[in-house]
């Protein structure tokens, strides 16, 4: 291969406009990555952890549970505030939008 080979191409081609994401989009992605999968994790946690001799109040079983379900709540949470700083982003944008001509 030459060097000419390995060159780019420049020529003029359709135009690429990168828009940002709007605020709150990876705060509703997370939480709702985090609310499915952690509840999931916990359980599997606490299935790995096994039975143990002495039990005490509660078995490892419903500690990784709880814990998953906490974790997932967090989530639910998460997913809801980026839900509504996107909800009043758009609507700022729509207000801007009536507005300006």
């Amino acid at each position: 291969m030459s060097h000419a080979d390995l060159d780019l191409d420049t020529s003029a081609g359709r135009p690429i406009r990168l828009e940002p994401t709007a605020p709150g989009f990876w705060a509703v992605t997370i939480g709702v990555v985090l609310a499915a999968l952690a509840p999931l994790f916990g359980f599997l946690f606490g299935v790995m952890t096994g039975r143990s001799a002495d039990t005490g109040l509660f078995s490892p079983l419903y500690w990784g549970l709880f814990t998953g379900v906490v974790i997932g709540g967090a989530g639910v949470l998460l997913a809801v505030f980026g839900g509504v700083r996107m909800w009043k982003h758009a609507q700022a944008e729509r207000a801007v939008e009536e507005v300006a001509p």
